[in-house]
């Protein structure tokens, strides 16, 4: 290659110097692009280190938000679980005292009954029997406003859990129309149930309450014809219905009924009482166990409610025994040996007068030590709670072993949880709730008196 010191003799060419231009015209081209990447690539890495600075700013800010908010969080978690636990022991208290109050309320309420049903017996003439009974209608008054405002009380206060489980609808039935007979028989309604054989996945305590709120109401309602229970497979459920053939309900009131202090247009006649509160227990209860609710009315002519719920297999019941004599008294109470345990003096003062109203030979305890004059009765009534932790279901079983029987017996309590019903009836045991209506007892005391108990095992 040719140097710029290389000279010709005569001296560079034209051609040679316009060809050395070129050439570092294109060294300079190539240097100056040079330059020019280096530049850009600097550009490029000096934006890269803002954009990189911007980040790490961005993302410490956005760290310390967040360090924040979970400081905030975790006092906030902290907060929550006090006030959880807090609230837990306020439903703990509330399940408690609404327990304790239940029992205690109905307590004298059913010696209350009790004393006035056997005063509404003895009167000797029409002005008393018009002053015990007015006590007993007071009384009813009173029982049904209270167990009203003890299961709203449950139900807001969300201590009443449902217990899912088999229910058989012809054995509820029969209870049902045990328990509203009297009442039906007051104002000259018939009263009928038809057999089913069908079972349905509910609480048995929360279900018999609603079909009981929706006959008491129908009772109530109605002044000609009756009532009907029934119950009908709908697919893969069962729809239980109440009939009744009373004044029927509007269409603007079937949007109130089942709203608190709402009773309807026709509870605007003199003989209507109460709060309004039976059919908004009855919707309560219902969403609580999930069973819709149904109403179908025609002015004039009666008003069909409904409560669906699953179909279930019939639960599994003891064989029955075989078909007893009747004894005579079955027909009346004259000569049973009753034995009475109860721990509260004046219920079982009450009961003593009131079973020998109805002629009855009875031997009263108030805890087991006293049972030891009580020989092979006829039928044992059992307060659920006694002193000193024990139970009823104790002196049943202490009663049976003695008289090497299965003495019929019926265990009285005001505790309405489902622990108790079980324990009820693993022991083969009738259930009453207090405060227990007189006729009502007495209709199951015949019913039991009628069977001849088996001999143990």
């Amino acid at each position: 290659m040719d140097s710029l010191f290389d000279l010709h003799p005569l001296g560079p060419t034209p051609d040679d110097l316009e060809r050395r231009i070129l050439k570092l015209q294109k060294i300079n081209a190539a240097l100056m692009q040079r330059v020019e990447r280096s530049m850009d690539q600097q550009a490029n890495a000096y934006s890269l280190f803002q954009t990189a600075i911007t980040l790490e700013s961005q993302v410490r800010l956005r760290t310390e938000e967040l360090s924040s908010a979970l400081a905030r969080l975790e006092r906030t978690n902290d907060e929550l679980s006090s006030a959880r636990d807090v609230s837990e022991r306020a439903n703990r208290f509330k399940t408690r005292f609404f327990t304790a109050v239940g029992h205690d309320l109905l307590q004298p309420l059913h010696a209350a009954r009790l004393s006035a049903s056997a005063l509404a017996e003895a009167a000797d003439d029409d002005r008393q029997s018009t002053i015990a009974a007015r006590i007993e209608h007071a009384l009813v008054t009173i029982e049904e406003l209270l167990k009203s405002i003890l299961d709203i009380s449950k139900l807001e206060a969300g201590v009443v859990t449902p217990a899912l489980r088999p229910v058989a609808l012809d054995d509820l039935f029969a209870s049902l129309a045990l328990d509203i007979e009297p009442q039906a028989r007051a104002k000259n309604l018939s009263l009928r149930w038809r057999h089913s054989g069908l079972a349905v996945v509910s609480d048995p305590l929360m279900l018999r309450r609603i079909l009981q709120n929706l006959m008491a109401n129908a009772v109530q309602y109605t002044d000609r014809g009756g009532i009907l229970l029934l119950a009908r497979q709908r697919g893969e459920g069962v729809r239980i219905e109440v009939w009744d053939t009373g004044p029927g309900i509007s269409d603007a009131d079937r949007q109130t009924i089942f709203e608190e202090f709402q009773r309807g247009t026709a509870a605007d006649r003199p003989t209507i009482g109460g709060f309004g509160l039976g059919l908004s227990i009855v919707r309560r209860m219902a969403e609580a166990l999930g069973h819709p609710l149904g109403l179908c009315s025609r002015i004039g002519r009666g008003t069909r409610f409904s409560v669906t719920a699953e179909r279930a297999a019939l639960p599994d019941v003891a064989s029955a025994s075989p078909a007893a004599p009747i004894h005579a008294r079955a027909l009346g109470l004259s000569g049973a040996r009753v034995a009475v345990i109860d721990n509260d003096p004046g219920v079982l003062e009450a009961m003593q007068a009131l079973l020998r109203r109805w002629d009855c030979d009875v031997y009263a305890a108030r805890n087991l030590a006293d049972l030891g004059g009580a020989d092979k009765p006829d039928l044992i009534l059992a307060d659920y709670h006694l002193d000193d932790g024990r139970n009823g279901l104790e002196a049943v079983a202490l009663l049976r072993r003695r008289a090497g029987s299965t003495v019929p017996a019926i265990v009285i309590t005001a505790d309405r949880a489902p622990a108790v019903a079980d324990a009820v009836r693993a022991l083969g045991c009738e259930l009453l709730l207090k405060p227990v209506k007189p006729a009502a007892l007495r209709a199951l005391m015949q019913h039991l008196l009628s069977q001849v108990p088996q001999a143990v095992g």
